[in-house]
């Protein structure tokens, strides 16, 4: 990678990604945010491109915030999801991957439930394929977002311990945050019931940096922040867990059990939120949550993606 120029093609995953191509996101990122933050948030950087949108799983803030991105920058947009497409017809992945060919976008946004599905896409377009999100796999994006969410607040994630609580056998956020948050610096702790973490992870083959436990005391104790996931139903085979209300009494992220972190740390959600299951009301609603500013910090990183994706020179 040239200094000043983003040298991959795709973003599906953050894996194998270099600090110094996290550092280049979340610097151009924080170019994006002053543009939000003006009256009039556009600008034509992408004027004349177009980026396709093709979300064969159901999506809200992931889909609206990549549209607002493509949007915010001028370029134009396809808007493709399996209700209402020959998706729903039953057509195959790969009939639906030449669909996006002809289309002729520049950059194709994909969202499906099977993992892998990015990389075979990307593999048969001449497109930038950015993944938001397959199976159980990766998100890289939102991993983006939560990275500099927390350094916004932290001002640095090197020597930051951050707790990452709940489904994470299922999660693809918990995959690439682990990814990320280590090539930043930060150590993180994962916790959950014994049949919600992975189970190579659980008897000691954790990736270096990473500690599991599944006593939230212990996980919670002295970190820097907190981010709690959401329960998965729709991926869960039956009898992994008692049932939510028992879940919530024992890993719930509640005001009390926020009391061992270190002060004022913040609170971070994906969402969709389960209020009273993952995360309380109060918590969610409270002081040190920040998943609003995700939100908004969703759409600066995806401009960001789709920028540097565009081959422009990162600005000074």
């Amino acid at each position: 990678m040239t200094p000043g120029r983003w040298s991959r093609h795709d973003i599906l995953d953050v894996d194998d990604w270099s600090r110094e191509e996290f550092e280049m996101v979340l610097s151009t990122t924080e170019a994006m945010r002053e543009v939000l933050d003006r009256p009039i948030k556009r600008t034509p950087v992408l004027r004349g491109k177009t980026v396709v949108l093709f979300f064969a799983e159901a999506s809200t803030r992931t889909r609206v915030s990549f549209e607002l991105a493509a949007k915010a920058l001028s370029a134009d947009v396809v808007n493709i999801t399996s209700s209402g497409s020959s998706v729903e017809k039953g057509e195959s992945l790969l009939d639906s991957v030449r669909t996006l060919q002809a289309l002729g976008g520049d950059v194709i946004v994909l969202r499906h439930g099977s993992s892998g599905a990015p990389y075979f896409v990307a593999d048969r377009v001449e497109a930038s394929v950015v993944n938001a999100g397959d199976g159980w796999h990766a998100h890289p994006s939102q991993a983006l977002l939560d990275a500099f969410t927390l350094r916004a607040r932290l001002g640095t994630l090197s020597n930051k311990t951050v707790a990452i609580v709940g489904d994470v056998l299922h999660s693809r956020v918990a995959r690439s945050n682990v990814h990320a948050l280590r090539a930043l610096g930060a150590e993180v702790v994962l916790c959950g019931p014994p049949t919600l973490l992975p189970a190579a992870w659980r008897c000691g083959h954790a990736p270096a940096g990473v500690r599991v436990e599944t006593d939230l005391g212990r996980a919670l104790e002295g970190v820097d922040a907190v981010m709690a996931l959401r329960l998965q139903k729709e991926r869960m085979s039956a009898g992994l867990l008692p049932s939510t209300r028992e879940y919530a009494r024992v890993w719930g992220i509640t005001e009390a059990r926020l009391a061992v972190t270190k002060p004022g740390a913040p609170v971070l959600h994906p969402g969709p939120l389960n209020e009273g299951v993952e995360i309380a009301a109060a918590v969610a609603r409270g002081p040190r949550a920040v998943i609003e500013e995700q939100v908004t910090n969703g759409v600066a990183v995806r401009m960001a993606l789709l920028y540097l994706l565009a081959g422009t020179e990162v600005p000074d």
